[in-house]
């Protein structure tokens, strides 16, 4: 018998930075989740720009009114990571058809490591199916004029110092 929690949820990613797209996710799923934990994906081959630790914070700042939601790193496999929350389903972002075709292909695999998990969709919306962390590190890097109104188009407020803080544009 399974010890997973069909109420309980987890959205996994790396997060860096986290944008308005990831946030809007987060307030879905925890309206449809009695819990949801937010798993922030730590890749050694992967160089990111925050660290676990400050992707946790920056999230966490922005969750505060989710009492639901907690925020965790980790390492690893997700399915293992999920399976160690107790959560019986993993909710999984998609943006564009070519996201739906990258999802299918790693929801097989996940089913493939552990078929007791359950993968949940939400389509972005709209207004955020054009954001991704790759697009808000280029509009901070190499922006100039009204750099920081224009990122509040795309992460929470509380994200926009610390980010410009890696590019030394305070």
């Amino acid at each position: 018998m399974s010890t997973l929690n069909s109420h309980h949820a987890a959205y996994v990613g790396s997060f860096d930075p986290p944008t308005l797209g990831h946030l809007d996710l987060i307030h879905r799923a925890s309206k449809l989740f009695s819990r949801l934990t937010v798993g922030i994906g730590v890749n050694p081959e992967k160089r990111t720009l925050f660290s676990p630790e400050e992707r946790v914070r920056l999230i966490q700042a922005s969750l505060i009114e989710l009492p639901n939601v907690e925020v965790r790193s980790f390492s690893g496999l997700t399915v293992d990571f999920i399976r160690e929350t107790g959560a019986a389903v993993m909710v999984r972002g998609v943006r564009t058809l070519s996201d739906i075709e990258t999802e299918f292909t790693l929801t097989l695999a996940n089913r493939a490591l552990d078929p007791e998990i359950e993968t949940v969709f939400l389509m972005a919306v709209e207004k955020y199916s054009h954001i991704s962390s790759s697009l808000i590190k280029q509009v901070a890097q190499f922006g100039q004029h009204g750099l920081r109104q224009h990122l509040a188009n795309f992460v929470p407020a509380s994200v926009i110092e610390p980010l410009l803080a890696k590019y030394n544009k305070q």
